[in-house]
């Protein structure tokens, strides 16, 4: 919220877990005091579960409205019948949306990828039957890409036009490969999406949002951006406490995130401007120590930003980052 964004959603949430009681997964539901606009997304295969959680979302959080999680590649959640299974169940999916609707007094909304094969794209086919709905979504996100295909290719924005036109008049939002607002501003110029969803691209520079209100490029310093990390370190002390067992909990959620930050690529060293998502850019040292450490890609480097912000490290400590081959441990 502090660098632009409209409008945030909750880490998905597995319906299941929630009804269950499981603290590690109401966490994921619980809003920031800065968050105005504020969503729940939850991921479950049967229509039951998910109405149930709904009402219960209803009557325990304070949220401005619940997303269907549609887009989950993860295989433990796909061979459910959830996530991105729940493509490929129109009738299940059907009455998952009838039943929250009907219980809730906030929009629902959906969101997909492209499909679940590569080169089968069925998102236009589903978002027609919930067009057709008697109770529909109120928006439908998409982001144009297979379970299969992951991040291997580019977003097929081509596709997500169509599937922009198949949803009318409900409202689509777009997702996939925006890391500048020069990008932002293309497709929403090129395509009927009403909105953008920005995923990996906040990760890498969470600043995004003020580059694209404001149309420009923020050539933000090391300590501005070591700054950033520290009110992080701060909200996650905060959250889970700064005993032994917070301070490592911070910092491996602090670990996975500068798996992503590395990847930005400060403004003033590019020779040509803007920088591509899925661009990998050859080693570069940066214009102090810090901005040269900031860009490493190595997990040896990511553990000493972690010790300069949250102490040394436990004897024994180990790290895997979810989204990168890279392991460390001591």
């Amino acid at each position: 919220k502090e660098f632009g964004a409209d409008v945030t959603c909750g880490e998905m949430a597995m319906a299941a877990n929630l009804l269950q009681g499981q603290p590690s997964e109401w966490a994921l539901v619980k809003r920031h005091s800065s968050e105005d606009l504020f969503g729940v997304q939850l991921c479950g295969a049967h229509p039951d579960v998910m109405t149930r959680c709904a009402q219960l979302l209803r009557d325990k959080c304070r949220v401005d409205f619940v997303d269907i999680n549609m887009g989950c590649p993860i295989d433990f959640v796909y061979k459910k019948g959830a996530g991105s299974g729940l493509m490929g169940r129109a009738k299940k999916l059907a009455e998952i949306v009838y039943g929250m609707v009907g219980v809730l007094d906030v929009p629902v909304t959906v969101k997909m990828r492209a499909g679940m094969q590569e080169g089968r794209q069925i998102a236009h086919q589903v978002i027609g039957q919930l067009v057709g709905a008697p109770r529909k979504p109120a928006l439908i996100t998409v982001h144009p890409r297979s379970r299969e295909q992951r991040y291997t290719k580019s977003a097929d924005w081509a596709y997500l036009e169509r599937c922009a036109q198949a949803a009318a008049p409900i409202p689509v939002f777009g997702s996939g490969d925006i890391l500048t607002w020069e990008d932002a501003e293309m497709r929403l110029s090129e395509t009927s999406v009403s909105g953008l969803m920005i995923a990996r691209g906040a990760l890498i520079k969470p600043w995004i949002f003020t580059e694209i209100k404001e149309r420009r490029h923020w050539d933000i310093s090391s300590s501005e951006r070591l700054d950033i990390l520290r009110k992080y370190v701060a909200y996650g002390l905060d959250h889970w406490g700064s005993d032994t067992e917070g301070v490592e909990r911070t910092r491996r959620f602090l670990l996975e995130w500068l798996s992503f930050l590395h990847r930005y690529i400060p403004v003033g060293l590019l020779e040509v401007l803007p920088q591509k998502i899925n661009e990998r850019p050859p080693p570069y040292y940066g214009r102090d120590d810090l901005e040269t450490l900031f860009a490493s890609p190595s997990c040896a480097d990511w553990l000493k930003i972690s010790e300069m912000l949250l102490g040394p490290l436990p004897e024994g400590f180990s790290f895997l980052p979810k989204h990168k081959a890279n392991a460390y441990s001591v």
